[in-house]
């Protein structure tokens, strides 16, 4: 296997082993933070790069959609889930190919194929994973995931008329795409300008949701459409509300609240709430609890 060490020992590791070239293979990070990574590798001899869609996209036989965004937690899924009923509306068949959650044994995951909720026993399917997959088998969707993405597109060409990529973090499609379909929050109005490889994605295009408008503040829209129409100009502007429903909402009212919000949004997604608190303050929660005093273990220590 490729052996992995902590990023802090990046400059004894370039200098021990003659280093030539250092790539950044990671997402969702500030712009800053890249550079600072960048001379880090700089400062100790080494070449550093970035690798482009030339580099990392694979060319399908069939027509692909892909669904993107500028950060974690712009509501990819939902999205996706919207592009997925339209095409079957159509007549089309497709296959939903996802990004890569690789928490498991990586030889036991080179692809797999998901069609019923008994897949996703089958392949011990984390709560993450399920969270994601669950949606899609409800609408009778395949779904593919795993680790060999060559291996995944060649087999879920054989099922279907239309790829459908659904993204991960603000990542770019490993795809070659035909339709690109980028999600914007205006929540975190500046930020599709800001960070890596988000803004690579919204340059590249061809669909621009913006989401959420239901819920933010009119001048975080106003300065994201600017932004959008800089980056952007071509591309369709499609202008969304995310509506919550929950469910029993009735016992929401007046009482107290303890939030479990969606991770990856509220951690490398920057977030400070997300659509759990809003849920709450809609159904009128008398109070939201902090959880902090009462966390333990690795939770307390992050």
């Amino acid at each position: 296997g490729i052996p992995i060490y902590p990023e802090e020992e990046l400059p004894d590791l370039i200098k021990k082993n003659q280093i030539d070239q250092v790539i950044l293979a990671y997402s969702d990070l500030p712009h800053q933070y890249v550079m600072d990574k960048a001379s880090i590798v700089l400062a100790n001899g080494a070449d550093f790069r970035l690798m482009g869609p030339k580099s990392t996209m694979l060319k399908s036989k069939l027509p692909v959609v892909s669904i993107c965004a500028v950060r974690t937690g712009c509501g990819k899924s939902q999205t996706t889930r919207k592009v997925t009923d339209i095409l079957k509306k159509k007549g089309y068949k497709i296959a939903v190919i996802r990004h890569p959650m690789p928490y498991g044994d990586l030889k036991k995951q080179i692809w797999q194929r998901y069609e019923t909720y008994a897949d996703l026993d089958r392949y011990n399917c984390t709560i993450e994973e399920r969270e994601e997959y669950e949606p899609h088998l409800d609408r009778g969707n395949i779904l593919y995931a795993g680790v060999d993405y060559q291996e995944i597109l060649r087999r879920a060409e054989e099922d279907v008329d239309i790829i459908v990529w659904d993204g991960g973090n603000n990542d770019i499609p490993f795809y070659k795409s035909d339709l690109h379909i980028v999600v914007t929050d205006p929540h975190r109005a500046g930020h599709e300008m800001t960070y890596y490889p988000g803004e690579a994605n919204l340059r590249m295009a061809d669909v621009v949701v913006m989401n959420k408008i239901d819920t933010a503040d009119l001048d975080k829209i106003n300065l994201l459409r600017e932004n959008i129409h800089q980056l952007a100009p071509n591309a369709i502007l499609i202008e969304a509300a995310s509506p919550l429903t929950v469910d029993h909402s009735e016992l929401i009212r007046g009482k107290k609240v303890l939030v479990v919000e969606d991770g990856p949004t509220l951690t490398h997604g920057e977030m400070k709430y997300g659509a759990g608190v809003v849920a709450a303050q809609k159904y009128g929660a008398k109070e939201i609890i902090d959880p902090r005093p009462y966390a333990i273990g690795t939770i307390k220590d992050t």
